[in-house]
């Protein structure tokens, strides 16, 4: 039998009361996977362990590069020294 999203919106309000919060968590993916057009089969089998919410500000194109990160034997570049930087040798 398919649950409806009301169903699980009690389910997930249930398990909330009953403080178990990761039951919780698995019912609301279902129903945002549901109210995102996956039927109720597809949103029951789907694995939502590695579905994460984007930080607060970071919305828009490009959020979601990697940053880079250097190798741990990288020590940045010396900086040049500004009394002989930029001087003609005349």
């Amino acid at each position: 039998m398919e649950k409806t999203v009301e169903d699980l919106q009690r389910d997930m309000q249930a398990a909330a009361d009953a403080l178990d919060f990761e039951e919780a968590r698995r019912i609301r993916d279902r129903i945002n996977l549901m109210r995102g057009g996956a039927d109720a089969e597809a949103a029951a089998e789907a694995d939502t362990s590695g579905l994460a919410r984007q930080r607060p500000g970071a919305m828009g194109l490009g959020t979601s590069r990697q940053r880079p990160v250097p190798p741990p034997e990288w020590k940045p570049p010396k900086k040049p020294d500004p009394m002989t930087a930029n001087r003609n040798r005349k």
